[in-house]
């Protein structure tokens, strides 16, 4: 069959219709079954079973018979040969196929088939056995019950088979018989016994494989025998095994001894040691097992019972003969409380197995107590009763601790309940007398105080204190140190930290128990050993503590040692053995107090401190050769003492720099050489380090990819060096303080003998690059020597440490850049390893290879590379041994490896094709797996020099994938890494479509395909890593829709490699294409209920963590699943990975499934800890579920016969409710992001109306409140921040959205109770610095938010923060002793920054009341109920509740502000630094408080302005009044705020001195803030600091301030520059503006004021007083110290970043375009402030200074009056035009101006500017249309005010009478409006000589355009106003004109009033507006009559048709009124329309 069409992963074949099927069903099945006879591979039998199986399935079965005998026959055939093996395999695996897919249907025919299977399974090989035996499984699966018949046979052929050579073969028998005890009860009743033996045996000499498949049976068996299935149970009449009898038969397995224990060191190294600890590990998982499958429920009622029959196995003898075996078993007990308490308790549940364990140990610490207090000796058993306890408590201790870290601040119930007794049951096992008991209940402590921080202090004063009151006590002495040391440790964990003086009292304690070592000898080593190890811990806080006690440190390290050389001589002669012993112990407590000094301390380490540290190592190193003459002298037990000062001095040794300790390198090396060649060493014990220094891709050569199993902590014992994975702290009881390696739960230190080879292999590594060539030469050959020296496993042991010290030393080669050295160095090295290529042991080979490729590294010549490759070329083409063909294949790979593909270029086809053909060796797996893995290392390597080779090497690959055999799996691994190469080199090439790319494209798929079929994990995940690169290359071709189901159902598979990669694909698909992802795998839920696409039946109860492999997704979808995996998983790159998956998901789908989203977070944080056993996420079905229907068949489905299990057991843990609570937070941000509709009710429900699937956010609020207060008000701290954090964020969110149908209110009202209820708990008395930090920071956005609309509510709110302040107030309460000073500086900075931006809030209201007008009462009856009135807050409510506190608040603040100021001193100047600290910082933790002042000084720094601009100003305060109002702790802190050391007579500064101060520190502040603000600060810092600034130069006394100082001024005026350069925000731009205007305005001020006063002191004459100001006589400005120059700077700087056309470089510029788009609201704003400004500035200048600037400042209004003088619909003006007009007006009527000097200048300068302005305003064709208004304007302006410098300039007069004449003519009535208004003001000008010649030319005009109204009455408002506003200017101009003329005159406007008005049939016709005019004509004859009466007669007399028409007019209109009066009451004044311009200019 060409497999190449069976596309990616479509194994199932994919027919549409039942009927096409049964079409060509007869010619399909003879197709299918003659491929069986065609001897199919492993891949293929597999898929043409399925497909045979699946046909008939869906078609016909009646052939089905036929073709089963023709199987049968196939298996019956007697024919042995290998050429017929695989058709035998094919028809055993159809058989097989058909009756899982069909079972009963072929029930008849079963016996006969079983008993084929039966008779061939006796004389198969193993491949073949494997193959009978999966088919065994699938016919049980298939027939179920109906079997029964067959069941005995099958267990008695198959049982025997379970001890067979082959680990496949075990594996399948496992398997099978798992899948027989299903049915089979009588392997649960009476053949349990011999079930668990046989299981037992199958354990020996084990792979890992075997022991997941045995332990998974012997688990499932005796659980099964425990509680049996409803089913089986119900058939017959059964005979329950008791849970005594279960566990007794498990422990048999546990302490079962083999055939003797610890055999001698040697044969430990042959793999696998002791047999019994296969079985001892085996056994282990089966108790995981079995606890698993009974499940969460059954754990947690029989905890009591489980938990004291596993602590029994450990204090068995037979578990602990020797110490590494005591150990040993010890991890093993650990791990199955770990792996079932751990996972399967919920956090209640936990709480309650907790308790159970604590009642464990007190039970064993009284039967202690009772031997240890048995003076008469009573009891004989006592000493072996005391060390079997130790592995005891030890086991319990640790699980305590592990429980109660992972349940965090969940568990303080624990501590809380004194019914328990936890701290006193754990301190009281401080006195045991066994240390390993000790250090467990230290370490026990550690995690309790890390998981309550609140907790640390006391429990180290408790120890504290103990450890005096005990001092004579050698174990209190011990025990109690041990806990101190463990809390220290603790601490960095703890981020609030403990009180400094924590550090002087550990101090003191050391130093006692030090200095008193020597009075008592009972008690001096216990003493000397705990004084250092405090020490030691001492150092764990860190340099901000040890800095203060490093003198005294220094000194008593110096004292331990000898000074001199001849005072080491003369102590070799004194002493006993005692004395040594105790001397060693001391110092390699000192040795070990400095390495944990230079670990955690580097920034102390100093040249200096670096020599002193020299003096006692030196001295070290020196009395190491003396030891062993003291050891001859003393005695054999000296030498642990000795071993470990070397430890100690290897390990600090590898911390300093090696150039400190290059004298002594020679004795040294020495030393090392001797420790790692096991010289003086008769135990052959080998470094654990190998391992980790072997590269990690070779995992699958070493077998070490069980250190990334679940099973990792057990496994380890299995592992061939020395002690491996018997870890443990009383190995080294340093390991209690430092940090635990990643990945470690507790620290477990290697026994001494280990941990001192260790540490000198690493040591070696760190020295020999710094050594000599000569030495690095003798070395080398010395190592050779030893190799020959030693035999067989002593060789074994010492070639392994020799080649873990030449890695370390070619790494560290590598690391330094430096060269291995000449050429008989590099001989030397090669002989030695080249020697070890050929090494019979696997992992020496695997090291040989990998120091090979570091020499080419490191030596980095072609000519020694190719010598090398040439070499094992040469080998591999001779040699037939498998030893060599690894070794040198794998020699090649590294070489390629580490050289890369350019130096190994020329080798490539070479080493290529060898392997090719290595990789072809059919009999040797192991060559295969060498060759293999050397092949991806080079494909990696090479890269694209890499593709000529890729079709073969592909072709290579798939013929492997589809003929070596599954059982060999590494071969399978391997295959698949060389895949994932492949697929990497080929690289975005695979998206092509060309013929080759598509056949390696299609091959690459069908690589993967078969990977991913494959039966073990680590091949499966091979293959997801395959995928997930073709994805990332070409996503087209990989099939989501079967990737993703895959990936799901291996979410919950046992093996943690294959979830990790399953995740880690998900986390890449989802980063893409989330919504596909999510889509695929709801599919799998709905397909649920077919039971083959679920990979796995689904009833059994297959698998550790989840028994539903068959799918575990539920409606909740994929992110349900991941949310749940999250509580059970404990890897930390999964989790992260799950966290990143769920992010993507997050960001992608959130917004348009948000209701989705939100349950899902909901469901998770509801999970309240209460409920123990929780349904399953979204287990609670909401209404809206609609998919309620079509989920029931599924769900009934999935839980067949074990509902109480089948749910996953555990609410969700605290951790996934944070992560819960974040996503919370990130949906509101994704959501503001998306739509303004998710934040504004009215518009969401409409959008919910319009189309029901519209999801908005806002409609979700009370679930986004009741979200944020469960988690605010939790157990969990960390829950209880993330709670906090996403209240402030709901708040800032939704404060502003009202509510539609109360209008004037906000949505949030309703939930005043809900915010205050979810605030309450965090003021509470004992709650950590950091949450009340954070619940201040929300009840200011609550309170500043202006939501609260009841007085009550507000006041609950408001007392929280009052409380808060009394606590700031009274200074070291009592919380602050329990954490770092710095927790209490942030808490109170906190409280502060919450009330200043109360503060800022409640001015701000109190100014708008000020400013908006008092409403006017309303009438009650207008409305029935008034909303507005109800519970509205009088808008100064809020000032009155801060009012009383702010004499105190205004105090803090400025103590906190001169702390910060104080704090951002440059480093150089910390000596200003006051000594003691400052009002809310101590010294110690100064850079810590850096940060809490950093984020809290911009809001106090607003508020303090706002208090000063009040009231502060004129405030002054005595020190006294100052000291009265604070407590004492502060006194001494305000004495330093004030500048006066503490106890002199106070010295009361004056007001303005004070104020001086206060101005200087609050400018002081902003500039060297503003100067720089760092990109990160937030927007909200900058704006707050800018707000200050304007709100203080409101203040006249900080005008004056400012203005005195000029160069303050100019200062401000460029950092705010550098600021606008450096900040975009227009919001930023409008507060600078403002601050420069205020700048400008205080230096007007106080120039006028400086004029005023000469004015009146009239010295000179007028001139001087005007020459005041910038500029002087010469009228230069000089930069820098110019006022006036830096605010233009500025201000042109904003405009050309606003209108970039200003700028001549600009528009000169070839690209620049001319169209200019409209200015947005915010940059009209920010100009129009602008241009306002700068028509300031000429004011501040002399008139020489005037002349110098003017220009530059009239070209820009100008310009901008031009470029935003655009007509607008509305007519409207826009402000930068208002600004522009009201500018010109201020710098026309400049007073300077007048003086003689300037005034040609002043002269030209204005006519040019109205040159300009006439100019820009010629109607063009091109632009917008231009707002001619406002130009007219600017042009009457100009007329008005600067009348002198114009008149007589006839192009100007022209110019503008031509502008007034096109107005006159506009078409637009608004236009010509404004057009009379203006010229009115022209013609009333007084300067007669100004307005004639504009009367002359326009009256006429406008004469004739008021006439041809009569013609064409107005027809709009705008037109009457127009004619209105032409009559007026007539009317002015008969009263301007002479008496003589006034005829004339009345003669035009009289006849044009009359024309206007209509007679009586006319008038009731007309329209309003031409009534209106006609009353307007009529009411200004009336007037004009009585004004001019003789004039105005002339005129009627000389036309009497107007008298007529008059008289009528008026006739008519009083018979109106009169009919008007009788009607009704007198009417309303009909008001004249007029429209006012905006603002009056004139």
């Amino acid at each position: 069959m060409d497999i190449h069409n069976s596309g990616s992963r479509i194994w199932e074949p994919t027919f549409s219709v039942t009927t096409d099927v049964k079409e060509k069903q007869k010619k399909l099945v003879e197709q299918l079954t003659g491929l069986i006879s065609s001897s199919p591979g492993p891949p293929t039998r597999k898929l043409l079973a399925k497909n045979l199986a699946a046909l008939y399935s869906i078609g016909d079965t009646f052939t089905v018979f036929q073709t089963l005998d023709k199987c049968n026959d196939i298996i019956k055939n007697k024919d042995d040969t290998a050429a017929y093996l695989p058709t035998k395999l094919a028809a055993v695996a159809c058989v097989g196929a058909f009756y899982e897919k069909m079972g009963r249907m072929l029930g008849s025919s079963f016996p006969e088939t079983v008993n084929n299977l039966l008779k061939s399974l006796k004389n198969a090989e193993s491949q073949g056995r494997s193959e009978i035996l999966m088919s065994l499984q699938k016919v049980l699966n298939g027939l179920g019950g109906a079997a029964a018949s067959c069941h005995r046979d099958i267990y008695k052929n198959a049982r025997s088979l379970l001890t067979d050579r082959s680990m496949a073969v075990r594996c399948a028998v496992a398997k099978c018989l798992l899948e027989l005890q299903n049915e089979a009860v009588f392997m649960w009743t009476a053949e349990l016994e011999n079930v668990a033996t046989l299981c037992f045996k199958a354990l020996e000499n084990s792979n890992y494989g075997v022991r997941v498949a045995v332990s998974n049976l012997l688990g499932t068996v005796m659980a099964t025998a425990l509680i049996p299935k409803q089913a089986t149970v119900m058939r017959q009449n059964v005979k329950r095994a008791t849970l005594e009898e279960v566990l007794e038969l498990m422990a048999t397995g546990f302490l079962r001894g083999g055939s003797g224990f610890l055999k001698s060191g040697g044969e430990m190294l042959k793999v696998g040691g002791s047999v019994n600890r296969e079985v001892r590990v085996g056994v282990t998982q089966a108790y995981v097992v079995f606890v698993t499958t009974l499940g969460g429920q059954w754990l947690e009622r029989n905890f009591a019972t489980f938990l004291s029959h596993v602590l029994d196995l450990v204090s068995h003898p037979r578990a602990t003969q020797t110490h590494v075996e005591a150990v040993y078993s010890r991890r093993c007990v650990s791990f199955i409380l770990r792996a079932t308490v751990g996972s399967l308790l919920g956090e209640k549940a936990q709480i309650a197995a907790a308790k159970d364990i604590c009642q464990a140990i007190g039970k064993q610490m009284k039967a202690v107590e009772a031997v240890v207090n048995d003076t008469n000796g009573e009891n004989k058993s006592g000493a072996a009763d005391i060390a079997a306890s130790q592995h005891v408590m030890v086991c319990a201790l640790q699980e305590l601790g592990s429980l109660v870290q992972s349940l965090n601040a969940t568990a303080s119930p624990l501590i809380q309940e004194p019914s328990i007794g936890l701290l006193e049951t754990v301190t009281s096992v401080l006195l045991h007398p066994s240390m390993a008991a000790r250090l467990a209940a230290a370490w026990c402590l550690r995690c309790v105080a890390v998981a309550l921080p609140f907790q640390l202090t006391p429990f180290l004063d408790r120890c504290a204190e103990r450890l005096n009151n005990l001092k004579t006590s050698p174990e209190a002495v011990s025990g109690y140190s041990f806990a101190m040391a463990a809390l220290l440790g603790g601490v960095h964990q703890c981020p609030l930290g403990i009180p400094h003086a924590k550090g002087k009292m550990v101090v003191s304690i050391a130093e006692d128990l030090l200095r008193t070592a020597a009075q008592n000898s009972r008690l001096s080593l216990q003493r000397t050993q705990a004084g250092w190890l405090l020490l030691g811990a001492l150092m764990t806080l860190g340099p901000s503590v040890v800095r203060y006690h490093l003198p005294k440190m220094l000194l008593l390290w110096r004292n331990v040692f000898p000074r001199s050389l001849k005072e080491l001589e003369a102590e070799k002669a004194r002493g006993d053995s005692f004395t040594w012993q105790v001397t060693l112990e001391g110092r390699a407590g000192a040795l070990c107090a400095m390495r944990s000094f230079v670990a955690h301390c580097p920034e102390l380490l100093t040249e200096d401190v670096i020599r002193k540290l020299m003096t006692p190592i030196e001295c070290a190193m020196t009395m190491m050769s003396h030891i062993p003459s003291v050891i001859k002298a003393h005695g054999a037990h000296l030498k642990a003492s000795a071993a470990m000062v070397r430890l100690r001095l290897y390990d600090i040794l590898a911390l300093l720099p090696p150039k400190t300790y290059e004298g002594s390198f020679n004795a040294l090396l020495r030393e090392l050489v001797a420790e790692f060649t096991l010289t003086d060493n008769s135990a052959n014990t080998t470094t654990s380090l190998l391992r980790s220094l072997c590269h990690y891709d070779d995992s699958v050569l070493l077998g070490s990819w069980l250190q990334e199993t679940d099973h990792k902590s057990i496994e380890d014992q299995l592992q061939p060096n020395s002690a491996s994975g018997s870890g443990a702290l009383e190995h080294d009881p340093s390991s209690i303080y430092l940090r635990i390696p990643a990945g470690e739960a507790v620290p477990g230190p290697l026994p001494l003998g280990v941990s001192v080879i260790d540490a000198s292999v690493a040591l070696f590594g760190v020295v020999f690059p710094h050594v000599s060539y000569k030495h690095r030469l003798q070395m080398l050959d010395h190592f050779a020597e030893c190799v020959k020296q030693a035999k067989g496993v002593r060789q074994q042991a010492v070639q392994l440490n020799i080649f873990t010290a030449v890695l370390s030393a070619l790494k560290g080669l590598a690391e330094n850049k430096s060269t291995l050295g000449p050429e008989e160095v590099r001989k030397s090295a090669l002989t030695l390893v080249m020697g070890a290529l050929d090494n019979p042991n696997p992992i020496l080979r695997c090291a040989a290879g990998e120091a090979l490729g570091r020499m080419a590294q490191v030596v980095g010549e072609a000519t020694f590379i190719a010598r090398m490759a040439q070499f094992s070329f040469d080998k591999l083409k001779s040699a037939r041994d498998v030893v060599s063909r690894t070794g040198h294949s794998l020699a090649l790979g590294c070489l390629h490896r580490y050289v890369g593909g350019i130096g190994s270029g020329q080798h490539l086809k070479t080493s290529v094709s060898i392997l090719l053909a290595l990789a072809q060796d059919g009999t040797s797996p192991e060559v295969q797996t060498w060759s293999l893995h050397s092949l991806a290392l080079i494909v990696d390597s090479s890269g694209p020099m890499y593709r000529g080779y890729v079709e073969p090497t592909l072709s290579l690959v798939l013929t492997l994938l589809l003929t070596v055999p599954p059982s060999h799996t590494e071969v399978h691994q391997c295959l698949g890494r060389c895949l994932g190469a492949i697929i990497t080199t080929v690289g975005p090439e695979l998206q092509g479509n060309g013929a080759t790319i598509s056949t390696i494209r299609s091959s690459c798929l069908v690589g993967c395909a078969i990977t991913q079929d494959h039966s073990d994990s680590l091949v499966q995940a091979a293959a997801i890593s395959c995928l997930q690169q073709l994805h990332m290359f070409a996503p087209r071709h990989v099939n989501l829709s079967s990737l993703v189901p895959s990936l799901c159902v291996h979410l919950c598979s046992s093996h943690l490699l294959l979830r990790r990669a399953a995740v880690a694909c998900l986390r890449q698909l989802a980063q893409r294409e989330a919504a596909e992802v999510c889509e695929y795998a709801m599919s799998l839920a709905k397909n649920a209920g077919d039971k083959e696409n679920s990979g796995i039946r689904v009833g059994s109860r297959r698998d550790i963590h989840c028994r539903h492999q068959g799918v575990n997704i539920t409606e909740t979808g994929l992110e349900g699943v991941l949310f749940g995996m999250l509580d059970r998983e404990t890897d930390r790159k999964l989790c992260s990975d799950i966290h990143d998956t769920l992010g993507h998901m997050l960001s992608s789908l959130a917004v348009e499934k948000l209701s989705h989203w939100l349950m899902l977070c909901k469901d998770v944080l509801a999970a309240s800890s209460d409920m123990s056993t929780a349904a399953p996420l979204g287990g609670g079905k909401d209404e809206e579920s609609e998919k309620k229907d079509e989920m029931d068949d599924d769900t009934m489905f999935t839980t067949l016969g074990e509902e109480d299990k089948s749910k996953p057991s555990v609410a969700p843990r605290w951790a996934t409710r944070v992560f819960a609570a974040d996503c919370l937070c990130r949906i509101i941000m994704l959501c503001e992001n998306a739509n303004k509709a998710h934040f504004d009710l009215a518009m969401a429900r409409s959008a919910k109306l319009r189309n029901p699937k519209n999801d908005l956010l806002v409609l979700h609020l009370s679930d986004l409140i009741r979200m944020a207060f469960m988690a605010a008000t939790d157990h969990s701290n960390q829950l209880r921040m993330a709670g906090l954090q996403a209240l402030e964020d709901i708040i800032k969110k939704f404060a502003s959205v009202p509510e539609p149908e109360f209008p004037g209110h906000v949505i949030l009202e309703q939930y005043q109770a809900n915010v205050g209820a979810a605030l309450r708990p965090a003021f509470s008395q004992d709650t950590p610095s950091d949450i009340i930090a954070k619940a201040c920071q929300v009840c200011s956005t609550w309170i500043g938010s202006e939501v609260v609309s009841d007085l009550n509510d507000l006041r609950r709110v408001h007392n929280l923060l009052v409380s808060s302040l009394d606590k700031v107030q009274a200074g070291k309460g009592s919380s602050s002793q329990l954490y770092r000073e710095s927790a209490t500086t942030m808490e109170k900075l906190a409280v502060l920054k919450a009330w200043a931006e109360v503060y800022v809030v409640a001015m701000k209201i109190k100014k708008e009341a000020e400013t908006k007008p008092k409403r006017a009462i309303k009438n009650t009856d207008d409305e029935e109920e008034d909303f507005g009135t109800v519970d509205e807050l009088p808008p100064d409510s809020l000032i009155t509740l801060v009012q009383p506190e702010l004499p105190i608040l205004s105090r803090l603040w400025l103590a906190a502000l001169k702390d910060y100021a104080l704090l951002t001193l440059p480093a150089e100047f910390a000596s200003q630094l006051p000594p003691d600290g400052g009002a809310f910082y101590t010294p110690e933790t100064i850079d810590t408080a850096r940060l809490h002042y950093r984020n809290s000084w911009a809001p106090i720094l607003h508020a303090v302005a706002l208090w000063l601009n009040s009231a502060g100003f004129n405030a002054s305060e005595s020190p006294e009044e100052a000291a009265a109002a604070m407590p004492n702790s502060q006194k001494r802190a305000s004495s330093i705020m004030l500048n006066q050391a503490p106890g002199t007579p106070s010295t009361t500064k004056s007001l303005p001195e004070i104020n001086k101060d206060r101005m200087h520190l609050i400018l002081g502040v902003s500039i060297q803030f503003l100067c720089s603000p760092r990109p990160e600060e937030p927007v909200e810092h900058v704006t707050s600091c800018l707000q200050a600034l304007h709100t203080l130069l409101d203040s006249p006394c900080a005008r004056i301030h400012i203005a005195e100082d000029q160069l303050l001024g100019v200062e401000l005026l460029s950092v705010l520059h550098r600021l606008l350069l450096t900040w975009d925000p227009p919001s930023v731009q409008l507060l600078v503006t403002g601050v420069v205007q205020q700048i400008v305005r205080a230096a007007q001020d106080y120039l006028q004021e400086k004029r005023n006063t000469l004015n009146e002191d009239n010295i000179k004459e007028k001139e001087t007083c005007l020459a005041l100001g910038e500029g002087g006589e010469t009228g230069g400005l000089e930069p820098g110290k110019s006022l006036v120059f830096a605010a233009m700077e500025l201000l042109m700087f904003i405009l050309v970043r606003h209108m970039p056309h200003l700028s001549p470089k600009m528009s000169d510029s070839p690209s620049h375009v001319s169209a200019k788009p409209q200015l947005s609201e915010e940059s009209a704003r920010l100009v129009a402030a602008t241009v306002t400004i700068l028509s300031d500035l000429p004011s501040l200048c002399s008139p020489a200074g005037c002349m110098t600037i003017l220009p530059t400042i009239l070209f820009l209004i100008t310009r901008v009056l031009k470029e935003t003088a655009v007509k607008s619909v509305d007519n409207q003006v826009s402000p930068p035009v208002s600004a522009a007009l009201q500018a010109i007006k201020t710098t026309v009527t400049l007073p300077m101006a007048k003086t003689e000097e300037t005034h040609k200048q002043w002269t030209s300068l204005i006519r040019s500017t109205l040159a300009s302005i006439l100019e820009y305003s010629q109607p063009e064709g091109t632009k917008s249309i231009l707002d001619e208004v406002s130009m007219l304007t600017a042009i009457a302006l100009f007329l008005w005010s600067a009348s002198t410098e114009i008149i007589g300039v006839l192009s100007l007069q022209n110019g503008c009478i031509n502008r007034f004449k096109n107005a006159l003519n506009s078409c637009d009535p608004w236009v010509q409006a404004k057009c009379y208004q203006l010229l009115l003001s022209v013609f009333q000008h007084t300067n007669r000589a100004l307005s004639t010649p504009y009367i002359h030319s326009l009256a006429p005009i406008m004469v004739e355009k008021l006439k041809a109204v009569e013609s064409n009455r107005p027809n709009s408002n705008t037109e009457l106003l127009a004619v209105q506003e032409g009559i007026k200017v007539l009317e002015t101009l008969v009263a301007l004109g002479e008496e003589q003329n006034r005829v004339q005159l009345l003669a035009l406007l009289v006849p044009t009033l009359i024309s206007y008005l209509l007679n009586e049939n006319a008038f009731a016709s007309a329209s309003t507006v031409s009534k209106d005019l006609h009353e307007f004509a009529l009411q200004n004859l009336m007037h004009i009559g009585p004004l001019y009466p003789h004039a105005f007669k002339t005129v009627m007399g000389a036309a009497p048709e107007l008298k007529i028409r008059l008289e009528t007019a008026v006739r008519a209109s009083q018979a109106s009124k009169a009919k008007a009066a009788a009607r009704q009451p007198p009417p309303t004044i009909h008001s004249v329309p007029t429209i006012k311009l905006k603002t009056s200019f004139f």
